[in-house]
């Protein structure tokens, strides 16, 4: 079992940079590896970042990909999610999640966080 709780979201302007954590307890948190999706209502979770177990790789979608950086610190069972260049179709809720592997849907994830919102405003 892992407990996941995020926290670092706000509101912020267009342009600015945010850092989100992801604070993991229970077992083993250096075993899984971790993503970072976020939701808007009425829409599916999207993935937005991935990063292995040991932290050696990483994975970006398009829409985030250069603005976005995930990693972890396996030490301080923590993952991060850097957000730069913020733009308002950033705003949603963040949610970090724990799995075997990083996979682009939500449903291949174990365990989940909270959330943390973030707005972006023009």
């Amino acid at each position: 079992q892992v407990q996941l709780v995020e926290s670092g979201g706000g509101l912020v302007q267009a342009g600015d940079s945010l850092r989100l954590s992801c604070a993991a307890s229970g077992r083993a948190f250096s075993s899984y590896a971790m993503g970072w999706f976020r939701q808007t209502p009425g829409k599916e979770r999207a993935f937005v970042a991935g990063i292995t177990a040991s932290g050696g790789s990483t994975v970006y979608p398009d829409s985030v990909k250069g603005r976005f950086t995930i990693s972890r610190d396996n030490a301080k069972n923590t993952v991060y999610l850097q957000m730069s260049s913020l733009k308002p179709e950033d705003t949603a809720v963040y949610y970090c999640a724990a799995g075997l592997h990083i996979r682009l849907l939500s449903t291949a994830y174990n365990y989940w966080g909270q959330g943390t919102q973030v707005t972006v405003s023009s």
